[in-house]
């Protein structure tokens, strides 16, 4: 498995693949939703985000706009086309804009879902609920 993640509580009942390189981005996240039913995972780069689904299966991707050398974007149609090839399991995937103009990019993306910054607590837990489809978990 090529990449550099970091997982931050043991695989419980839900894992989050978070991919962003901003430390208070994952940070807003993880004071969201992390507790005993649900864990995150973290990498810094886009480009690794495949592998570490490919590795972790995750029931959720959330990708930064922003993030390192291959933006939220193109790590969610990249992993769209992975499914639509039959090489990984469909899953859902939320974005986190920057701006309210980036909903257009957003839905052309693929993605699920998204936020527009700044995050929200309340806002991130309802969402991920929403997408993992077990409100009780998360």
């Amino acid at each position: 498995m090529q990449g550099n993640f970091t997982c931050v509580n043991a695989r419980p009942d839900t894992l989050v693949l978070v991919a962003t390189d901003s430390d208070g981005v994952f940070d807003d996240i993880d004071a969201a939703i992390a507790d005993e039913h649900t864990s995150l995972q973290r990498v810094n780069a886009g480009s690794d985000v495949r592998g570490a689904v490919l590795a972790t299966d995750p029931d959720l991707v959330i990708c930064d706009l922003q993030i390192g050398n291959m933006g939220g974007v193109a790590t969610a149609l990249d992993l769209r086309l992975e499914e639509g090839a039959g090489r990984l399991e469909a899953r859902p995937i939320m974005l986190l804009l920057d701006r309210e103009a980036d909903e257009f990019i957003a839905r052309r993306s693929g993605a699920d879902a998204w936020l527009t910054k700044p995050l929200e607590s309340l806002d991130i837990r309802r969402t991920v609920s929403s997408l993992v489809g077990d409100s009780s978990r998360v």
